[in-house]
């Protein structure tokens, strides 16, 4: 059987064009009118693979990740030269924080940077505060510290933003930044994301832990962070108390244990 997440229908796949996201974040959705599978960002490109409803089917370039997205979310192919490396910031009409902000976009953003002052980066949109971007090209070194910038964002089913974001929409996030290849949804992560650690192995930061539906990320041996229905938000969690509510929940023991390789 297929997996309709990296492998569309073929009957509704006519078309190969490159576009970008130009919302701050569009829901991706099983079908024009269906329910949320994952989100995308403003600046991310993606490939349209056909169109119905006001809805195009694309294929997220970052993760290959396939779903419908309204059309009013997409527009022609910019450079991205920085993300937004803050958990969020605004996009104003001058280069001053008085002046009206148009617009706002989170983590991971792609911006197309056309000029710079002391203070902020202009774009096409407007400009943005210098402190809250980077170029595209950098990257972060450590998944946990960008997990972190997470804390306390409300867990959204399928979310992959500052407005609100899942478990696997949180590992992803953090892996991304860090240039790790990572796909979209925790079964897919667990397949594909570091090393499985043998039983009884001593956990450290960075490590992950799967459960059937669930994945966290290792703060350090005592303590994880994730995103989780439980807090319905981003949270730290003791490891040993993760395990016991989790279980006690109904959604049974950790499924493996891995560790991720992170470039240096």
């Amino acid at each position: 059987m297929t997996d309709r997440r990296v492998t569309p229908d073929p009957a509704h796949v006519t078309l190969d064009i490159t576009a970008q996201i130009t919302v701050p974040v569009a829901d991706l959705r099983q079908s024009p009118a269906g329910p949320r599978d994952r989100q995308v960002l403003f600046g991310e490109r993606i490939n349209i693979l056909g169109r119905m409803e006001n809805h195009s089917l694309i294929r997220a370039q970052k993760d290959g990740y396939c779903g419908w997205v309204s059309d009013i979310a997409l527009g022609s192919v910019h450079p991205v030269t920085h993300r937004v490396t803050s958990r969020a910031t605004h996009v104003y009409a001058e280069a001053n924080f008085k002046s009206p902000d148009l617009m706002h976009v989170g983590f991971g953003a792609g911006l197309n940077v056309v000029a710079e002052t002391a203070t902020f980066v202009e774009t096409p949109q407007g400009f943005v505060p210098r402190q809250h971007v980077r170029p595209a090209e950098a990257r972060a070194t450590d998944p946990a510290t960008i997990a972190e910038l997470f804390l306390g964002v409300p867990y959204l089913w399928g979310g992959n933003a500052h407005l609100g974001i899942d478990c696997s929409g949180l590992v992803q996030a953090a892996c991304l930044a860090c240039g790790i290849a990572c796909p979209g949804d925790s079964d897919q992560q667990e397949k594909q994301l570091g090393v499985t650690l043998p039983p009884g192995s001593a956990l450290q930061r960075n490590d992950v832990i799967f459960w059937k539906g669930h994945v966290a990320l290792v703060l350090d041996k005592d303590t994880l962070i994730h995103a989780n229905a439980g807090h319905m938000l981003v949270t730290t969690e003791p490891i040993t108390d993760a395990l016991a509510r989790i279980e006690m929940q109904g959604d049974g023991v950790p499924t493996e244990f891995k560790r991720l390789e992170v470039p240096t």
